[in-house]
């Protein structure tokens, strides 16, 4: 039997995406998201607590983050997680966690006129990258949950 390897998630972008051309003009996107849950702690006091995550988007995926995604984007990303190593200059092992995207759905609203992205949910706008999930239709019985 083999594994599951699935990620999903929603948040903002960090900064905006590192675009790089490589071998064959491949398109690679680089951004940090935050994704960010909110409790209340023993105190009774609410806590915002964020976690940051690498995503790597490539080839079309990632020529539409270089046309739409700013800092600031809302974004709902599915992919896989991937650990790659490396030794830096000091002969050092180096590991790093990447959210490789398979799929891309644009939220919040339009960009403004001078580009500049929203974070509101209203308005969405979608990426015609985002692939929709197969039978969903299908799931509308009478189950309670």
């Amino acid at each position: 039997m083999s594994g599951v390897n699935k990620v999903i998630l929603v948040g903002n972008l960090g900064r905006d995406p590192e675009i790089r051309h490589i071998d064959g003009n491949i398109s690679v996107a680089k951004f940090p998201l935050a994704t960010s849950e909110v409790y209340k702690n023993k105190d009774g006091q609410r806590v915002t607590q964020t976690e940051w995550h690498n995503v790597v988007l490539w080839r079309q995926l990632a020529e539409t983050a270089e046309k739409f995604l700013k800092k600031g984007s809302l974004v709902y990303i599915e992919g896989k997680l991937r650990t790659r190593n490396w030794d830096d200059k000091e002969g050092n092992k180096k590991y790093i966690t990447e959210v490789i995207g398979d799929s891309m759905t644009l939220l919040g609203r339009k960009p403004d006129e001078n580009g500049n992205p929203s974070t509101g949910a209203n308005d969405r706008t979608t990426s015609e990258h985002h692939i929709p999930d197969a039978g969903q239709s299908e799931m509308n019985d009478d189950l309670p949950f």
